[in-house]
């Protein structure tokens, strides 16, 4: 008798694994259709300033996993225009964090008021507003209430103390104001000059946005900008930190009003955000507007209503 060939035993049930191209192909196709995938809150990974012209030179916004690094002059603007970032994600209803080693939550909020009911900060700290702008400042204050804005301070006993706080915020978006005031990471040939460590908190912060999938703006001083140039736009070397920012930052950002400069040829306002590097695309440079007396930047192109 002929035995009956033997049944092969059933598979098993093998899960497929997602394809990362597929599945890049299909957030470009959503977004080219309008779909939801444009938007970290949507399941992207680009993070949008809220600056239509910004958004438009990096490709749509900041993406997550990315170190942006931004400088600029002292007085520029750096940490108005990084908390402006921060408020309009939160309009959007994304979670956004401030970091702040300047100033602390109160101040960040009452900066915020000024930007956004587009009022004097000196007339909000003294508590003298005209009638008009109490009713902007009371609507500003609804508006902010509920927008998921999270701050925390850079104030720590060490560098990982402040790593652990912006590992733990789980959010799309966070700006750290500034590198220079975060406290020096530990190194194991001990303390070191500032430039060796700010060229290691650079990486480690790069570290952390690639682990937290953050799009995470570093706020920095210039150390070797020369205001007595002929340019004085800031440039790629003049961030110091032994080059770390222009080998580690996935995109690096230069505030200018040449205003600060040339008092007779510069546009009171006008300035420059120049992007100096983009691993993802173009550089060049966008137009703003800067409100000094409100600390409100705007977008030259398409300013707010």
């Amino acid at each position: 008798m002929t035995p009956s060939p033997s049944t092969p035993p059933p598979s098993p049930d093998i899960p497929r694994r997602s394809n990362p191209v597929t599945d890049l192909v299909g957030r470009v196709d959503a977004r080219l259709g309008g779909g939801s995938g444009g938007g970290a809150a949507a399941g992207g990974d680009t993070v949008p300033t809220g600056f239509p012209s910004v958004d438009r030179m990096l490709g749509g916004g900041l993406r997550q996993g990315d170190l942006v690094v931004l400088g600029g002059d002292v007085g520029v603007g750096k940490s108005s225009f990084a908390l402006a970032v921060a408020l309009r994600i939160a309009e959007r209803g994304e979670t956004a964090a401030f970091v702040s080693g300047e100033m602390d939550e109160d101040r960040m909020w009452e900066r915020a008021l000024a930007i956004e009911a587009r009022t004097r900060l000196d007339d909000i700290r003294r508590a003298s507003v005209s009638d008009e702008a109490r009713a902007a400042l009371g609507a500003a204050a609804v508006r902010l209430r509920n927008r998921p804005l999270v701050y925390r301070p850079m104030a720590a006993r060490s560098f990982e103390e402040v790593a652990d706080r912006v590992r733990a915020l789980h959010v799309p978006f966070a700006a750290v104001d500034y590198l220079q005031l975060l406290p020096p990471p530990a190194a194991p040939g001990g303390e070191g000059e500032h430039a060796e460590q700010d060229a290691t908190a650079v990486r480690l912060l790069k570290e952390i946005a690639l682990d937290t999938a953050t799009a995470l703006l570093l706020v920095a001083q210039l150390p070797r900008l020369n205001t007595k140039r002929r340019d004085p736009r800031p440039a790629l070397d003049d961030f110091g930190a032994l080059g770390a920012v222009k080998y580690h930052a996935d995109v690096v950002l230069g505030l200018y009003r040449e205003e600060m400069y040339q008092m007779t040829r510069g546009v009171e306002g006008a300035t420059e955000l120049i992007v100096a590097k983009n691993r993802h695309g173009a550089t060049g440079f966008v137009d703003l507007y800067f409100y000094r007396e409100w600390m409100r930047f705007e977008d030259m192109l398409e300013p707010d209503r």
